[in-house]
């Protein structure tokens, strides 16, 4: 796998970016310090009001902050591939144009979403602090690491690597490549072929596809053994939702249901609850849903309305709720309700597995005190998303997770880290999709006499596309390990969320570009690409609500 040393990769690549890594950390630091100045309240505590004032700086801290860890796990990547004897042309080049863009980002400025770019004086950086930035590392990284013989030597070799599915060693070991290896195969054999076709129509993912997705072990993937699960860790959900979701997004999410339930069970559940709810998710013999959001709320839950009141043995559950993703063809709900209306906030509200019945050939919602109706969606539509509604919709009293009342939130809450490293793995699936497609018509579409992948414009645009790609993978990678580990990860599985979204819209964005006016036609993939790419940036909170919670984690410790 090693290649001989290209000319175009700078000497002594590896001191450089440590150097300049240095130097982002010191950039970073100064950040933290210089926004927790602005949003210091009266009794030298983190105002929110400040913060909320101040969110083109807070939250461009965010992304100053997760350009640096972004940076960190580049780099480990790479000394990780040169210990290994793996480390080739494409990743050193990679290492070497991730490098020379971000921090020529962190210089210029961060583009948080189109049109809203965050520089360093926006976070009230000194002057001086931003030319102390500009090392010496630092300049020849921006100056000579990414130009346009780069750009165009990293599109051939991506493109050279189309029929083996090579776009860069991942790092991963001989178990998560064999995995890796597996549900690409599947991806590609029972996918992709017809995801299109899904799409098009409106169809649920057909059952057939759900069951050979539950002989892969997909939906216990993370459960113990003990309870007929594979016993695997986040490494392993991020390996196998990313290839999934290559394949076609609604199918990579699919997992995402079960992950949850699982693991609000497994963190909130009575022992009684494990051993009832856990073998029939691990093993698919029942799918779950999340019901969480409602109508107005959107973030906001502790301004949920919906009641759970207790009558007997059940709980009668009254209100609405929206965006619930497979509502339809679920079988259990993991549902959140106030069981306490005295209890302001979130400490009256507890979490519900909510038994259902499943869609019948007549009826989406068969289930008594249950109504629900599809809301048509631009993409993610494999599972269909749906307004539900509950007149006194009857919950067994020892379904109440954890049989105790108003912790709802704090048993949601255990489950982010794991919703945001899968979300930011599904991203990566996305994007990686977007980019195969847009090599692929590069290299088939003839303009001029000549393949357009040939013209620096299209070509740089796929070279971006496989760096970027590579760095959201590794900094997801990281978060995983930490959960794996069991370190706190909340910060990175949030960062790793918050630019890998951005990743997957920019890639098929790009991508879309590259097919020109047939991007904009129904027929092609790409097209659909970019509907489902657009949601990852909203749900598991959205981009603006992901980069609250970093900078508040930020602020909060630097006080």
């Amino acid at each position: 796998m090693t290649s001989e040393n290209s000319s175009l990769i700078l000497e002594g690549l590896d001191q450089l970016c440590a150097a300049a890594l240095d130097a982002a950390d010191r950039l970073k630091q100064q950040a933290i310090k210089s926004v927790a100045a602005i949003t210091e309240g009266e009794n030298g505590r983190v105002s929110a009001k400040l913060v909320e004032q101040n969110q083109y700086a807070t939250h461009g801290l965010a992304w100053l902050v997760t350009y640096v860890e972004t940076l960190k796990e580049t780099l480990h990547w790479s000394r990780s591939l040169r210990a290994e004897g793996k480390l080739g042309e494409l990743e050193q080049l990679m290492l070497q144009a991730g490098f020379a863009e971000y921090l020529a980002q962190m210089k210029g400025g961060i583009p948080m979403t189109l049109g809203e770019i965050i520089r360093p004086l926006d976070l009230n950086i000194p002057a001086e602090a931003i030319a102390e930035f500009e090392t010496a590392e630092v300049q020849k990284l921006v100056r000579e690491g990414y130009g346009p013989d780069v750009k165009m030597r990293l599109a051939t070799l991506i493109a050279e690597g189309m029929d083996t599915g090579h776009f860069g060693d991942p790092c991963l070991d001989e178990t998560y490549s064999m995995i890796r290896d597996q549900f690409r195969r599947f991806a590609d054999e029972e996918v992709m072929p017809y995801a299109h076709e899904w799409h098009l129509k409106d169809e649920l993912i057909p059952r057939p596809v759900v069951d050979k997705m539950s002989e892969l072990g997909v939906f216990g993937l993370t459960v113990p053994e003990q309870y007929d699960g594979l016993g695997l860790g986040k490494m392993s959900m991020c390996v196998v939702s990313e290839e999934l979701s290559r394949g076609y997004i609604g199918v990579g999410s699919l997992g995402t249901r079960s992950e949850i339930a699982a693991e609000l069970i497994l963190t909130g559940g009575t022992q009684a609850q494990k051993d009832k709810w856990l073998p029939l998710i691990a093993t698919g013999q029942i799918l779950p849903t999340a019901v969480f959001t409602e109508p107005n709320t959107g973030s906001d839950l502790a301004s949920l309305r919906t009641r759970a009141v207790k009558d007997g043995d059940v709980y009668k559950i009254t209100g609405n709720k929206t965006w619930i993703t497979h509502a339809a063809r679920a079988d259990v709900m993991t549902l959140l309700a106030r069981s306490n209306p005295d209890e302001p906030g979130y400490k009256g509200l507890s979490m519900f597995l909510a038994e259902k019945q499943h869609m019948t050939e007549d009826e989406d919602f068969p289930t008594e005190g249950m109504t629900g109706g599809e809301i048509e969606v631009l993409g993610y539509r494999g599972m269909k998303e749906y307004e539900l509604g509950f007149d006194n919709f009857e919950v067994k009293a020892e379904n109440l997770l954890g049989e105790e009342e108003g912790n709802g939130f704090k048993q949601l809450m255990q489950t982010f880290e794991s919703a945001r490293i899968q979300t930011a793995a599904r991203a990566l699936g996305v994007a990686q999709n977007a980019m195969e497609l847009g090599i692929r018509y590069a290299l088939d579409r003839v303009q001029f006499a000549r393949p357009i992948i040939e013209f620096p414009r299209v070509s740089g645009k796929l070279a971006f596309m496989a760096v970027e790609i590579m760095m959201a993978r590794q900094l997801t990678y990281a978060s995983a390990r930490a959960k794996d580990e069991g370190r706190r990860c909340d910060l990175e599985a949030g960062m790793a969320k918050l630019l890998g979204a951005r990743v997957a819209w920019s890639a098929a964005d790009n991508a879309l570009q590259i097919h020109g006016g047939n991007g904009f036609a129904l027929e092609y993939p790409i097209s659909r690409v970019l509907c489902d790419a657009r949601i990852l940036n909203i749900f598991e909170g959205a981009g603006e609500i992901q980069a609250q919670v970093i900078a508040r984690r930020l602020l909060d410790g630097a006080n």
